[in-house]
């Protein structure tokens, strides 16, 4: 009985593995135009981290041109917060690895880049071999400069949308030659981490790099203002722009749908009520309400904002 009963287990492993072989010639047997088509709908950190690492004839159908031309990395950071490491030279590194290696295997195909955290070292590589590039959000990235956005601006001339928050090293230089070279620029993301509260951003933003906030607010405004007219979305929270930067805007950007001015503190409800007048086409704006900052040390700096202020009430934001 013993030996019957292992003769019917030794007998089901025996189909279990005529089964697994049989789907691995499947498998092999599958074209490479059928590989794509599978692979596409996987996300690119599931080509990455799995279909690439199978076997080296899945990772060549990985680096195909049709699978190369969307890198999106917002839900993976998006998912795992701010962390320390992010804002090491080692991890940095490892971005610029990743995108150079999707620049190359796109072929010239890529489209959309969405990462945080790369460098001038994988950009300059973007800009030589990506010309149809339409989306490039880099948020969080401090060693991507103004010299090498230039190479940007005018080798990617085909750009929709651009996020450059916080990124200190890019400065209104860019926003200039961006605008002049970009005709097609909708959406515009420059926001900067709360220097209000910084408190927030301690232990996982490098100190230096929290105190290296730009101050030139109303020259980003300038240059946003003269130089994109154009756009339809535009996110400035934390800016430290003033009035004077706010009304250079609705006076240039005049098809404005949606601004968001979170966190702006050197505008009051009184500059930002003028300026919606100017916005005809404006549908949402975002209000920059205030609050009393949580840490003592910034409770002592801005204890002054316990008195009556305009720019408390902000029902009149409301449009």
């Amino acid at each position: 009985m013993d030996d019957e009963k292992q003769s019917q287990i030794n007998a089901t492993k025996s189909g279990r593995l005529a089964d697994a072989g049989a789907g691995a010639a499947d498998w092999a047997d599958l074209t490479n135009e059928c590989l794509v088509n599978i692979f596409s709908r996987l996300s690119f950190e599931e080509r990455w981290r799995g279909a690439m690492r199978v076997c080296k004839a899945w990772n060549q159908v990985c680096q195909d041109p049709c699978l190369n031309s969307v890198i999106d990395l917002d839900y993976h950071f998006d998912s795992a917060g701010e962390l320390p490491r992010f804002w090491n030279p080692e991890f940095e590194r490892r971005i610029d690895n990743m995108l150079r290696s999707v620049v190359v295997s796109s072929a010239g195909c890529l489209s959309q880049i969405r990462l945080r955290h790369c460098s001038d070292r994988s950009l300059s590589l973007v800009a030589k071999m990506c010309p149809n590039l339409e989306v490039l959000s880099i948020k969080s990235s401090p060693n991507v400069t103004d010299a090498t956005m230039d190479e940007i601006a005018h080798r990617c001339p085909k750009i929709k949308e651009l996020d450059i928050s916080y990124c200190y090293e890019i400065s209104h230089k860019s926003l200039i030659v961006i605008g002049s070279n970009c005709p097609n620029l909708r959406k515009l993301n420059r926001n900067l981490l709360n220097w209000l509260d910084p408190s927030q951003h301690i232990g996982t933003v490098p100190n230096e790099y929290l105190n290296a906030c730009p101050q030139n607010g109303d020259s980003e405004a300038a240059a946003i203002s003269k130089f994109m007219p154009q756009l339809l979305h535009l996110e400035l929270c934390f800016s430290k722009m003033t009035a004077k930067g706010l009304a250079l805007i609705s006076e240039g950007c005049q098809n404005l749908e949606h601004l968001d001015l979170s966190g702006c503190a050197n505008v009051t409800s009184r500059d930002i009520a003028k300026a919606v007048l100017s916005l005809k086409k404006l549908k949402t704006i975002k209000k920059p309400n205030f609050y009393i900052p949580r840490s003592g040390y910034n409770a002592e700096r801005y204890g002054h904002w316990n008195m009556y202020d305009e720019r408390f009430q902000t029902d009149v934001f409301r449009i």
